[in-house]
């Protein structure tokens, strides 16, 4: 009996052993630890246009520099302006920054037509005649689908020439900020209701060279945050953003295209800007910050949305010394302009089509030289 018992426990010993060796055998040996999870990796931006010749730390596209902080100078016609228009700035570079601008994908330039632009001429009763007719018979002619002439009178003459492009603000004719700010909301409405790609604003005393603007806006997708002029100052401006419950007040500094040498946002910013800039919401934000129309764009843009202003010296104001604009390089800007009364001299030096006296402002002979075909124009000497 006891016999019977020790083979039995023996039996069941083995069979405890056999079932522990072949356990082991089942688990796997040797295998490394399984690695971590990773979290995939913020969506990379964009990447740039190939450079093509950007001054030292430029963004890499003709005629811009991305910058936060600002140098006077760096291109003809520079100089120092003063309030919220003129030009006098190219801009200096500035560190990386989130949303490198570019064309989508990085390769090759975007697919634009003058037709995707979207440019609003701002102007007032007394210039109709004196600063539209020359607009008008100049370089709207070769962009009329594309512009639109905001003011603040309903003119039947100037209706007749611009038809359904010439949009009455009613706003009010005087020159102040609120006036200033109530014609550029309309101006932002407007441009969203046009599905265009680009709002281009610039003034009553501005060329626009279309063909140098579709080529400047071409190296930028429409969808990614663009925000391209000419600062009036060689520093940022602070303006004071927000009260604090024991009275003090929060500042913000941020740099503005000005408005006299005009600037371009592409749409997918313009989007952005809706909550500050749609349906009257501009002139609130304007008033709380207390700031004219190109000051208050740039609060949006750099203050709150905090996309940088990609400085430009193609644009230009009647405040900069244009005399410095000289042959071949005036066919190359973006847009021109012309000095005030007080200033009738201050005009860009170009000769061979019109005298000073036929054409003060020198925008006849501009155009006669980017489109010598034109009926107007005189005709060219045979050799």
């Amino acid at each position: 009996m006891s016999g019977s018992c020790l083979g039995l426990r023996k039996a069941c010993f083995l069979l405890s052993v056999s079932a522990a060796a072949l356990l082991l055998l089942l688990l796997p040996r040797g295998q490394p630890p399984a690695a971590p999870r990773r979290r995939p990796p913020p969506a990379a931006g964009p990447s740039g246009p190939p450079p093509q010749r950007a001054g030292p730390g430029g963004s890499g596209v003709p005629g811009t520099r991305a910058g936060s902080r600002g140098e006077p100078g760096g291109g003809p016609g520079a100089g120092a302006g003063a309030g919220g228009r003129g030009g006098g700035l190219a801009g200096s570079p500035q560190p990386a920054r989130k949303g490198r601008l570019g064309p989508a994908g990085g390769s090759g330039r975007e697919s634009l037509e003058l037709k995707d632009i979207f440019i609003a001429v701002k102007t007032t009763r007394k210039y109709h005649r004196s600063r539209l007719d020359l607009l008008l018979q100049t370089w709207i002619s070769q962009a009329r689908g594309q512009t639109f002439i905001f003011t603040d009178w309903e003119d039947r003459e100037l209706r007749l020439k611009a038809g359904d492009h010439m949009i009455n603000t009613n706003c009010s004719a005087v020159h102040t900020r609120q006036a200033l700010c109530c014609k550029m909301s309309v101006e932002y409405d407007k441009f969203l209701e046009s599905g265009q790609k680009w709002f281009c604003h610039v003034d009553d005393d501005n060329y626009v060279n279309p063909r140098t603007l579709l080529r400047l806006l071409s190296a930028f997708s429409h969808s990614q945050d663009v925000y391209v002029g000419r600062p009036s100052l060689d520093h940022p401006i602070e303006a004071a953003d927000h009260v604090q419950s024991d009275g003090s007040k929060t500042t913000v500094k941020f740099w503005f295209a000005t408005g006299g040498a005009g600037f371009c946002i592409s749409r997918g910013l313009a989007l952005k800007m809706s909550p500050w800039a749609s349906l009257g919401n501009f002139i609130s934000t304007a008033e709380r910050v207390r700031l004219p129309d190109d000051c208050t764009i740039g609060y949006i843009i750099e203050g709150l949305l905090e996309v940088k202003l990609l400085h430009s010296p193609l644009f230009h104001s009647h405040l900069e010394n244009l005399q410095r604009l000289q042959g071949e390089s005036v066919l190359q800007q973006v847009t021109l302009s012309y000095g005030d009364p007080d200033n009738k001299h201050n005009v860009v030096s170009v000769g061979g089509v019109f005298g000073l006296q036929q054409d003060p402002t020198r925008f006849k002979s501009v155009h006669c030289l980017l489109y010598p075909d034109t009926i107007w124009c005189p005709a060219k000497k045979m050799s």
